[in-house]
């Protein structure tokens, strides 16, 4: 059952036909960058540096082709960002300016608020660059966009920053969608994806299938990141910096027939220590009085017996891709749509991590978040498999999970 309950990455998993623990023909030097290693301290405070404040050039993209800078200085109040899931690093705001957002004296109507936190730093994600004059002339985007969050320590969408959980919250979509260089079908499509889902494929196939957006933490040992386990995880980061976030690299991989150079190389040398940051980021541990420890206790032999979920989530990091297994979509049930766009046109089993962390992570679950809740993702393997769980089994099952 449950064999493939997703993270709140949550992607599908299925069932058959094992592949070797590497994909044929790895597209870039990406691929070769395996391995956790070493947790080197200076390569963890330069990965972190790369991943919360490098752009890889993509302004080029942004300003000159988006012209999202002249967006978001004429039309984006801090109010509208905070409302499209933008977060603000309470950090780094000085003592003067928490001051003005706590009493008032700070318009967050306005978008030039929006254009003095950029020049702060302080918007998650989002580097703009501001003249003299306080004009802002260029924007790009940074890793943390999509896989940081904020703790809510300040206000609500600001606070401390959470790297590597996922921003549900996010609406790439609507935020791309403002752009004034789109035509209105891509708009439309933008517009559709909703808070928390992206498509990395649409601007290569034109397909519109977006999937949740997944977390960057516990994957120091996994061997293979995003849903259709095509590569590892720098083979990733290279795609999205490259095809997705429009930075300056060459990325190739001829399985998917996708060869983008933009440049000059300014991503393959930052991959080693964008990964070592990655790999040190921990899974968030369960908050105590948000599951019924009685209740997961009994859940835990639900899962590794009763239902039987732990033969294909297997071992501490709940996964069996590290036993270079994929698995079909007719196992799970799932659209195979998805997978078919993929290098590897299978599913990986998806490592159960922060599967419940109020307020934060929640759900939605499966690649698409067709699964709105736990309770949705049990019912369908129970229907999917044939189950014979009682209301108490599945309630424990969704306990144990919590603790994830």
């Amino acid at each position: 059952m449950l064999m493939k309950i997703c993270s709140l990455a949550a992607a599908a998993t299925m069932i058959a036909g094992c592949r070797s623990d590497r994909p044929t023909a790895p597209a870039t030097n990406a691929a070769r960058l395996t391995s956790a290693g070493p947790m080197n301290p200076a390569l963890i405070a330069a990965g972190q540096t790369i991943f919360r404040f490098d752009t890889y050039g993509d302004q080029t993209f942004w300003t000159d082709t988006l012209r999202m800078h002249e967006v978001i200085r004429t039309s984006v109040s801090p109010a509208t960002a905070l409302s499209v899931g933008l977060k603000v690093d309470v950090d780094a705001l000085p003592a003067a300016v928490k001051a003005g957002i706590q009493n008032g004296s700070i318009n967050l109507n306005d978008p030039a608020t929006t254009v003095a936190l950029l020049k702060l730093g302080a918007v998650v994600g989002v580097i703009g660059q501001v003249d003299a004059n306080n004009t802002l002339t260029s924007v790009g985007i940074t890793c943390a966009l999509c896989h940081s969050t904020v703790d809510n320590s300040f206000a609500p969408s600001i606070g401390h920053r959470l790297d590597g959980w996922p921003n549900r919250d996010l609406n790439v979509g609507a935020i791309i969608a403002l752009s004034p260089a789109l035509t209105a079908s891509q708009r439309a499509v933008y517009q559709s994806w909703g808070p928390g889902k992206y498509d990395a494929r649409f601007n290569i196939d034109g397909k519109n299938m977006p999937v949740v957006i997944p977390p960057a933490f516990g994957l120091r040992h996994v061997a293979r990141e995003i849903y259709t386990g095509d590569d590892t995880i720098s083979y990733w980061n290279d795609y999205v910096a490259i095809t997705q976030m429009h930075g300056h690299g060459h990325f190739v991989d001829q399985r998917i027939g996708v060869d983008v150079n933009n440049p000059p190389e300014l991503v393959a040398p930052k991959l080693a220590a964008l990964r070592t940051y990655q790999f040190s980021l921990e899974t968030p541990a369960p908050i105590p009085g948000t599951f019924d420890a009685d209740a997961a206790r009994r859940g835990r032999m639900v899962f590794n017996s009763v239902a039987n979920c732990a033969s294909c989530h297997v071992g501490s990091v709940y996964t069996d891709v590290n036993q270079g297994i994929l698995h079909t979509p007719a196992e799970d049930g799932q659209d195979p749509a998805y997978a078919l766009r993929s290098a590897s046109k299978l599913y990986r089993t998806t490592p159960l991590r922060g599967l419940w962390h109020p307020p934060q992570l929640k759900g939605p679950y499966f690649h698409d978040g067709h699964a709105a809740t736990l309770e949705a993702t049990i019912d369908h393997y129970v229907q999917l498999q044939g189950l014979s769980l009682t209301a108490r089994q599945k309630a424990d099952l969704v306990e144990y999970l919590k603790t994830l």
